[in-house]
């Protein structure tokens, strides 16, 4: 493994045994990890900021976004339980990273970006890095991408002010939804919203996490310009 692959995951590594008190396990299932060990972490992040792309921190990616930190899209990607034959759904594309990393677990990505430049960069960079299984598009992620559901699994990239409906109605049951929501003064918190075979919804907190905002189309425009 490349050194700076290996700091990285080592890195999420004692980061997941420090979660432990919130996630209640110390550990990062080793598919995730073998799978970010093969996304080349810098062709995501502008080069201006390649030199810190292993770190274990979020980057900026242009227009008020970032990259997540490499343990917390270990953890989301973890919490998803992915298969290989599951379909999922992004919302927040943003630079395309966590789609790749997805796309290495799964059958096929679907991931949807609000802020259109972004999404032409990053469906410009997957199809370049060979990421032949996501589909992508720019729209607003709230809405889901109702004519591929239902899913599997669904994450989302940024902080929602409530878990959008329309993406718990777009989960199979037996499906995940894994999101940030703002949920306390001035905090968010990472969600598992599961869906039970019986159609029923279970919800659960994991740990306090710091999104950007989840954008919606309305809003797009402004952080464009």
């Amino acid at each position: 493994m490349d050194n700076h692959f290996k700091y990285m995951i080592d890195t999420i590594k004692l980061e997941a045994r420090d979660a432990t008190p919130w996630v209640g396990r110390a550990d990062i299932d080793p598919r995730v990890l073998a799978a970010m060990a093969k996304v080349p972490r810098h062709e995501f992040v502008p080069p201006e900021v390649a030199y810190a792309a292993y770190e274990d921190g979020p980057l900026p990616i242009g227009h008020g976004q970032t990259i997540s930190q490499p343990y917390i899209v270990a953890l989301m990607t973890d919490l998803l339980q992915p298969e290989p034959e599951e379909v999922m759904l992004e919302v927040g594309t943003g630079s395309g990273y966590q789609a790749a990393v997805l796309s290495l677990l799964v059958s096929r990505v679907y991931s949807i970006e609000a802020v259109k430049v972004l999404a032409e960069e990053a469906a410009a960079r997957l199809r370049r890095l060979g990421y032949n299984n996501i589909e992508s598009r720019w729209g607003d992620g709230y809405h889901g991408w109702p004519e591929h559901a239902p899913y599997d699994g669904i994450i989302v990239t940024a902080a929602a002010p409530a878990v959008p409906q329309p993406l718990v109605d777009q989960l199979k049951p037996g499906g995940r939804l894994v999101v940030p929501v703002s949920t306390r003064l001035l905090g968010q918190d990472l969600l598992v919203v599961e869906k039970d075979k019986q159609g029923r919804i279970h919800q659960r907190s994991v740990l306090p996490v710091a999104f950007v905002p989840l954008i919606r189309l309305r809003e797009a425009a402004e952080v464009e310009g």
